[in-house]
């Protein structure tokens, strides 16, 4: 076993503290990677608060990783030492059902193995980004471009992919008009995605506050939602909305801005349920969805356009010390538009 430095949350309540962890010996499959940056994702609050259910303690976060392969296993052949590599939100899956063997991992019906806070093959809990080495099977490492700095690619792992797989799955392209719901950590990756795919995209914000970034990230228009006016202006308007933010929205308003056939993709994830009433969906032939990150395959291809086109996360990079303040932050929304731990000060 190999023991490195970690931030580590010890109960649901308290402050993440400095500690050491380990990782498993490199086995014949598996990469080492030197950590460089790890981004702070709102998931990792939620988790290690136990907002999402009970977890095992301490428990180091953190599923947005790039950083550089250190060893590798005799039998691997995707990579080598000294490659840029990234992992995201899982580290292994069954590798057998109809969805791993569709490229569709996270969909795994056996449940895929998460990053942290979840049990891995040989019985332990996982234990996350938070840190400065990680041991993964090859085939849930991610090569990282040359094109993209490590430090704006690590979010990419968990906020670029959550935006770019439903933008994909429903079409988003030029003639298509594309509403994205939140201007935050996963929203400000959407408009980016959206606008390199051609897309005409429409920001819809509480307020107005961030209507400056959000035409220079590449939205065409942005729009209050706290101006009544928005909804009625803007009824039958979309051809997709992708709802990024993790409150509760009512879902029937956004409902009535999609055009025939329109679908509303949720990938944010609120603790309380979301109404949605029958006629909301049946008047127009909407759709209402959800979608969660992407296979390795989606993912790969999400780093490898973000590189052509010189797409990377806006951040702000923190010591591992500032980690408690980055959270309170997030929760504040002082945030523009990712923390990003630099892992060599664990």
């Amino acid at each position: 076993m190999l023991t490195v430095n970690a931030y580590a949350a010890p109960s649901a309540t308290g402050d993440l503290i400095p500690t050491t962890i380990e990782r498993r010996d490199v086995g014949p499959h598996d990469v080492l990677i030197d950590i460089k940056f790890a981004g702070i994702c709102h998931s990792d609050i939620h988790t290690v608060r136990g907002d999402w259910g009970p977890q095992s303690y301490p428990l180091a976060p953190g599923h947005e990783i790039a950083g550089v392969v250190a060893e590798v296993g005799s039998a691997v052949t995707r990579h080598r030492v000294g490659d840029r590599v990234g992992v995201g939100c899982m580290v292994n899956s069954c590798g057998e059902c109809a969805n791993c063997q569709a490229g569709e991992e996270q969909f795994c019906l056996a449940g895929n193995t998460g990053t942290y806070g979840a049990v891995d093959r040989d019985g332990t809990i996982t234990q996350g980004g938070y840190s400065t080495h990680v041991v993964v099977t090859e085939a849930f490492v991610l090569r990282i471009p040359d094109g993209l700095d490590l430090d704006v690619a690590a979010p990419l792992l968990c906020a670029g992919i959550t935006t770019y797989s439903p933008l994909r799955h429903w079409g988003a392209g030029p003639g298509r008009n594309v509403a994205i719901v939140g201007l935050g950590g996963l929203g400000h990756m959407a408009v980016k995605l959206a606008h390199a795919m051609g897309a005409t995209v429409t920001v819809l914000s509480q307020s107005l506050k961030k209507q400056e970034d959000g035409l220079r990230l590449g939205a065409d228009h942005y729009r209050a939602t706290s101006d009544e006016t928005t909804f009625t202006d803007l009824a039958g308007s979309f051809d997709l909305i992708v709802n990024t933010v993790s409150a509760a929205i009512d879902i029937n308003a956004y409902l009535q801005l999609l055009k025939l056939d329109g679908a509303l993709v949720n990938v944010g994830a609120p603790a309380d349920p979301l109404p949605v009433q029958a006629f909301s969906l049946i008047t127009g032939r909407r759709s209402f969805a959800g979608s969660m990150i992407g296979g390795i395959r989606e993912t790969q291809e999400m780093l490898d356009f973000c590189a052509e086109h010189g797409i990377g996360a806006e951040i702000e990079v923190v010591p591992a010390s500032k980690i408690n303040d980055a959270y309170e932050r997030v929760l504040a929304s002082d945030v523009r538009y990712r923390f990003v731990i630099d892992a060599a000060t664990f």
